[in-house]
C-alpha cells in the first residue's frame, strides 16, 4: 500500500462529504456522525450523480439524483436496486486523512 495524504479531518463536515481530486479521478470522502472516514468513487452507479453531494447517515449515502443509497463500507447498493461503487481504503493518522493511492489506480485501470 501506498499512502497520500488527501486533507485533514476536521475539513470534512461531520455526517457530510468531500470532493477529492486525484491523477486516477473524484473521489468522495465522507465523515461519518461516529468520527469514522470512508473513500468511494464520487460517481453514482444509476446516473453518475454526485455522491460527494449526498446525505450522509450512518454508514451510507444517498445520492442527490435519484435517492440510491450505498454502503460506504462495502460500495454495494441498499436496498431493491442493484449496483456497486468503488470503495478506497482509508486511514487516519494525527488528525489527517491517508489515501492508498495504489489501491487507487488497481480500480482505475481495471
Amino acid at each position: 500500500m501506498t499512502w497520500t495524504d488527501i486533507g485533514a479531518v476536521a475539513d470534512i463536515p461531520l455526517r457530510g462529504a468531500r470532493r477529492v481530486k486525484t491523477a486516477n479521478g473524484c473521489i468522495a470522502v465522507f465523515r461519518t456522525g461516529e468520527e469514522e472516514v470512508f473513500a468511494t468513487s464520487n460517481t453514482c452507479a444509476h446516473k453518475q450523480g454526485p455522491l460527494a453531494e449526498g446525505i450522509v447517515h450512518g454508514r451510507k449515502v444517498t445520492c442527490p439524483l435519484h435517492s440510491w443509497t450505498y454502503s460506504l463500507e462495502t460500495g454495494e447498493v441498499q436496498g431493491a436496486d442493484e449496483g456497486t461503487i468503488s470503495t478506497y481504503p482509508v486511514k487516519i493518522e494525527a488528525g489527517r486523512v491517508l489515501l492508498d493511492v495504489t489501491a487507487l489506480a488497481e480500480k482505475a485501470a481495471a
